[in-house]
């Protein structure tokens, strides 16, 4: 058995608003992929929409974002330490990412098992 260990704000690319955004696995096993996500100013594209297959818990660990959720009137503002549980199939997108600094995301995606319910 080997331990893997790291620090989450080393190793990261400049990225800018021309760049596309930055994904980084950094562990992947049968129904659970954790990544690291770098945003500087990126969007998602106005009329894309993420539908995933599995749970998304998302936590922002620096910068800020807007994410919009389908069938929600308002966008949700993101900060430092700021996260949420989209559970499967919830269409989402990002309508903001802060173009003055790096937005850094952590992304855990948490397969849902037949037969159950996503996490509440």
């Amino acid at each position: 058995m080997s331990v893997q260990a790291g620090n989450l704000h080393q190793g990261l690319p400049a990225v800018s608003g021309s760049d596309p955004e930055w994904f980084d696995t950094l562990v992947s096993r049968p129904g659970v992929r954790v990544e690291r996500i770098l945003s500087h100013g990126q969007i998602t594209p106005e009329g894309d929409w993420y539908d995933q297959a599995d749970d998304e818990f998302v936590l922002l660990l620096k910068g800020a974002a807007r994410l919009q959720i389908e069938g929600e009137v308002a966008e949700r503002s993101l900060t430092s330490g700021d996260w949420l549980l989209l559970p499967a199939h919830c269409r989402h997108r990002v309508t903001w990412t802060d173009p003055g600094q790096p937005t850094l995301w952590l992304a855990l995606h948490l397969a849902v098992l037949a037969g159950l319910e996503s996490a509440q």
